[in-house]
């Protein structure tokens, strides 16, 4: 996920500068993509080059020029078709703990050895995540579940690659 599309739709909640956005944006989403001042910077260019937004007030303070961004009724259907798109189903066969595994067992290595490290990094991770969900609020509450649902659908891979490796030894 670009994180332009996001920035956008925090900008339809209301206007602000591009300082404003990035801690609106690191509120929502930082913990698990964090972001750039440049990138902020960047996307507000692009939106107003595309129309999505536009400029409301420049204000000068002792620094450089504060601008203020409002998104347009073109930027408005941008943020609705995005967030109605469905995503398509990535392939999942090239992910990177797919490509270790397949590494070590075509280079002699323990590809057990592989499984058994990232289940234990799972592990913690899953149990930081399942201790930070009695204080979310909605938001973080539905990124913690998200995430805690991957991690399980990994672990049962994990679990599953695992025993054909054993059966195969």
């Amino acid at each position: 996920m670009s994180a332009a599309l996001p920035l956008l739709a925090l900008l339809e909640q209301e206007p602000a500068h591009g300082y404003t956005l990035k801690q609106r944006y690191d509120d929502r989403f930082a913990r698990t993509r964090p972001l750039a001042f440049g990138q902020v910077y960047a996307a507000l260019s692009r939106f107003e080059k595309r129309g999505w937004a536009e400029v409301t007030e420049v204000e000068v303070v002792d620094g450089p020029e504060r601008r203020r961004y409002r998104i347009t009724p073109d930027g408005v259907e941008t943020v609705s078709a995005w967030v109605y798109a469905p995503q398509q189903p990535t392939e999942f066969a090239m992910s990177n703990l797919y490509a270790r595994v397949s590494v070590a067992l075509s280079s002699g290595r323990s590809a057990i050895d592989v499984l058994d490290r990232q289940r234990v990094q799972h592990l913690g991770r899953m149990r930081e995540l399942t201790g930070l969900r009695k204080d979310a609020d909605p938001t973080e509450l539905l990124a913690i579940t998200y995430e805690l649902a991957h991690l399980d659908a990994d672990l049962r891979w994990i679990e599953e690659a695992g025993n054909r490796l054993e059966e195969l030894a």
